[in-house]
């Protein structure tokens, strides 16, 4: 059953308010929007990129029905605070999670992920978290005044390493779901993320040559922090 499906089922519909993120797909809103409601986006929590949930229940308001909950590149949500919250304030709250990859997968994953911990440069590598399954290694690439993102992503690609911008635009940013509202942490990692390859598939020399191509632009970016 889809997400508009269960938010029906529920009951949700017009009058009524869900909270979801802004950071990721437009899916989510738009599945909000077919059940009648109104999409709230709440901002996110920096580490996990998953809903906030001190964020969500600042965005609650009388009308708010539900909270719509996505895991975020194989990291979890704190999804025990925020069931917390919605048995406390009577909300239905939705899981959604990314495809899962087979275990054995997983495991290889993380290796690569271990191997990027290790050896990257000048760059804010992920936290391991709870369970951590790196359907995608997301990087931070601190800005600088100029989108230092943009030009890292360019440089490493021309090095032979393929990467991807993981969120080009937060919802609330879309035309058809502009808010006026404060994401800080949304818009900043919207602004900085990039996810390197961390597949089951690449080989030893695959991952050196990431790190070589990281590497070697360490003086486009401020210091890990």
């Amino acid at each position: 059953m889809g997400t508009a499906a269960m938010l029906r089922a529920a009951g949700v519909g017009l009058g009524d308010e869900v909270v979801v993120p802004a950071f990721g797909n437009v899916e989510v809103a738009e599945a909000v929007a077919k059940a009648g409601a109104m999409p709230v986006f709440a901002d996110i929590d920096p580490v996990t990129y998953c809903l906030d949930a001190s964020a969500v229940e600042a965005a609650m308001t009388p009308r708010t029905a539900a909270v719509v909950v996505v895991h975020r590149f194989g990291r979890l949500a704190d999804i025990a605070r925020l069931h917390a919250l919605g048995a406390r304030h009577g909300l239905l709250v939705l899981e959604q999670g990314e495809s899962e990859a087979p275990y054995d997968e997983i495991a290889q994953r993380r290796e690569r992920a271990a191997y990027l911990h290790a050896k990257l440069r000048g760059v804010r590598t992920p936290d391991d978290g709870d369970g951590h399954t790196y359907q995608q290694y997301v990087v931070r690439v601190p800005g600088n005044g100029r989108p230092d993102r943009d030009a890292f992503a360019r440089a490493v690609r021309a090095r032979g390493v393929e990467c991807r911008v993981p969120v080009k635009t937060p919802v609330h940013r879309l035309p058809e779901f502009r808010r006026c509202v404060s994401l800080p942490e949304t818009e900043r990692a919207s602004d900085e993320t990039l996810a390197l390859p961390v597949d089951a598939t690449l080989t030893k020399r695959d991952m050196q040559r990431i790190v070589s191509a990281c590497n070697a632009l360490g003086g486009l970016l401020q210091p890990a922090f």
